[in-house]
């Protein structure tokens, strides 16, 4: 799908507006990754590995992956800066039928999921925070609401939301750090012991279940790719905001975990399941924690600020093509963001999070998102390719050091999605059966395009 280079089509109809610069696109690349998981998934890293050189080194060694990560799509974004992202790279490189896939499984499966799962973390700490007497499920359901109706608004209001609560998110961080190395008066130690076990196939597997967590926390950056046709100047600032963001991320997640490791060791570490909460409860009392706690609901709503402004772009370029619901791609002229598609997001979140069955969807959403990650990256072969034979004037920003870093990184999402397999195997299939479910309902969409053209 070929952007116009204008706001407004010759027919008239409005299209996405290019509002946000690099400083927004940053903010945006950090509040898509930054979400609760660094304030409580170091516990989950330190029950599957005991040695705190052992916890760093997945955490570092996760950060390096995401980083790879950043740069692929930093050249994907260059190569095709529309609106829908992964969406367009893979229905542009492979075949639609990727690209319809994967939107299928976002929107049921692997955004929404994440959403409500994070929607019921924030619903607890903003409970325990304010004490007020109401239920989970209503603040679930204005919180969204809420975030919805600001989204709607418009991209550049969307994006400035994101971005003073972004900085909200890094200054809750900052205090967690600062706090940690600071004011941490018997600090534990961080570089020994270097192993927990002896070297064998049972610390190979133990590292590669404790990367899932860590992947799953770095998860996220790509999702600024979706609002690319929205970014001034996206070829550049794109993959900019990708590579600033991403590296910043790996920054304050990594000081975290040695913040952690230093305030409460390995085994209590492993033993608590609020580490952020624990660590300011040491340093600062009772006082020390409902800060950080209020820092977490902060960082949550920021997630889902973000989530709801990026995702939807995904369902409105496919309904733009033709193989969703024509009304999703309704534009509105004064804001020109899709609200159809934003608010069809929101309210499938609130169904999963009010059933209670967003931890079970969770359980399989990894092994989706990871397989989508490794065919998102193999589509750089096929448009490299494609290069060589109509070489460009202007080649703009390339991955250093591809094939090879590319091949690493699609190695390392197939790895996650063959251990899923390996040791979830019931989980992990339901969610290939979602994605197979989708075949038939491509099929469909196919067929009502070419038969009576988009509905």
């Amino acid at each position: 799908m070929t952007q116009p280079p204008l706001d407004v089509e010759s027919s008239g109809r409005p299209r996405l507006a290019p509002k946000l610069g690099l400083f927004d696109a940053t903010m945006m690349v950090m509040g898509g990754i930054v979400g609760a998981g660094v304030f409580m998934n170091p516990y989950v890293v330190a029950q599957r590995l005991h040695s705190p050189v052992l916890i760093l080194s997945v955490w570092i060694a996760g950060g390096i992956i995401a980083i790879l990560g950043s740069f692929i799509y930093a050249e994907l974004g260059d190569r095709i800066p529309e609106v829908g992202g992964q969406y367009e790279y893979l229905r542009q490189s492979l075949h639609p039928v990727f690209g319809f896939l994967y939107g299928w499984a976002l929107l049921l499966v692997i955004q929404t999921g994440g959403m409500a799962a994070v929607c019921v973390t924030f619903a607890r700490y903003f409970l325990e925070l304010t004490r007020l007497p109401c239920s989970e499920h209503w603040v679930i359901i204005v919180t969204l609401a809420l975030l919805t109706a600001v989204n709607c608004l418009g991209v550049k209001p969307g994006g400035r939301f994101q971005s003073v609560l972004m900085v909200l998110k890094i200054a809750a961080i900052a205090a967690l750090i600062g706090a940690g190395f600071f004011l941490v008066r018997a600090p534990k130690p961080v570089l020994h012991p270097v192993l927990d076990r002896p070297m064998s196939f049972n610390l190979l597997t133990a590292l590669g279940a404790a990367m899932v967590p860590v992947l799953f926390s770095y998860g996220g950056w790509q999702t600024t790719n979706f609002i690319a046709s929205e970014i001034r100047n996206a070829r550049k600032n794109l993959g900019r905001a990708l590579m600033i963001g991403v590296a910043a991320v790996v920054v304050l997640y990594v000081s975290v975990n040695i913040v952690c490791l230093r305030a409460l060791g390995v085994t209590a570490l492993a033993a608590t399941s609020v580490p952020a909460s624990s660590v300011m409860q040491i340093v600062a009392g009772e006082r020390g924690a409902r800060l950080i706690a209020l820092g977490i609901a902060i960082s949550t709503v920021g997630y889902l600020s973000q989530s709801v402004l990026t995702a939807p772009r995904v369902y409105f370029a496919m309904a733009e093509d033709g193989l969703f619901f024509r009304s999703v791609a309704y534009l509105t002229r004064k804001t020109r963001v899709p609200v159809v598609a934003i608010v069809l997001q929101s309210v499938w979140t609130v169904v999963i999070a009010l059933s209670g069955k967003y931890e079970q969807i969770l359980n399989f959403q990894a092994p989706i998102d990871f397989t989508f990650f490794g065919l998102s990256a193999a589509c750089l072969f096929v448009l490299r390719h494609r290069e060589r034979s109509h070489p460009t004037a202007n080649p703009g920003f390339r991955v250093p050091g591809h094939p090879y870093t590319t091949l690493v990184f699609i190695l390392s999402c197939w790895l996650i999605v063959a251990n899923a397999l390996w040791k979830y195997p019931r989980n992990s299939s339901i969610g290939f059966v979602i994605i197979l479910i989708g075949l038939p309902v491509y099929a469909l969409w196919q067929r009502r395009r070419q038969g009576k053209g988009t509905v």
